[in-house]
């Protein structure tokens, strides 16, 4: 059973994760100060480091609830009796509009930065699958000569290129997509991609 302890630390530690996701959500992460997170939570600065290591690990813990929500988002917008291409671009445009309706969260996952000589926990690197996972299923319908392994590695490349369109059109470079017209270029993108995966399946 719980103790009163536990329970006071347990409650402490999401007050203090769901004021850190405000500020990040409201701000990014640039600015976070344990400061403003603990006014916020409504408890002493000390308390910050009896609940968590640091704010660096907070920030990982708020990450984590964005990538289970990212991951929930891409699950949802898959259609099971839809063809691979279209499963392929209903993800697409989930993750388009993750992104732009959460554009601080979502950015806090990519651009968040330990100290050097300082790993990111394995739980957290897992948690980052989610980001992939939904692309294997429709990858292998389209292409069942992969092993399981390269359709892994095919999925990341997938990922990273509408990644890639995404987080230039959001922050602003100069080749960057305008963001009125990043969900129609996604959508060209992925079917391009998947016209060619089409087009390279072997004769077996």
């Amino acid at each position: 059973m719980e103790t009163k302890r536990e329970a006071n630390r347990a409650d402490l530690r999401k007050r203090l994760i769901d004021a850190a996701e405000a500020r990040v959500a409201a701000q990014g992460i640039k600015g976070l100060k344990a400061r403003d997170v603990t006014t916020d939570a409504g408890c002493a600065l000390g308390a910050l480091y009896n609940a968590v290591q640091d704010l660096d690990q907070l920030v990982i813990l708020v990450n984590s609830r964005t990538l289970a929500r990212l991951g929930d988002a891409l699950r949802e917008s898959v259609c099971e009796d839809s063809t691979p291409a279209e499963k392929m671009q209903a993800l697409g445009r989930a993750y388009v509009d993750f992104a732009l309706n959460h554009t601080r969260l979502w950015s806090a996952i990519f651009f968040h930065r330990l100290p050097e000589g300082v790993e990111f926990p394995d739980w957290y690197k897992t948690e980052h699958v989610v980001l992939v996972a939904q692309l294997i299923s429709p990858l292998a319908e389209m292409r069942p000569d992969l092993d399981p392994n390269s359709l892994r590695l095919r999925a990341q490349t997938l990922f990273a290129s509408v990644h890639g369109v995404v987080q230039l059109s959001l922050h602003g470079r100069f080749v960057g997509t305008p963001a009125e017209l990043l969900a129609s270029e996604v959508h060209a993108l992925i079917e391009a991609m998947t016209r060619g995966i089409h087009l390279v399946v072997p004769n077996k």
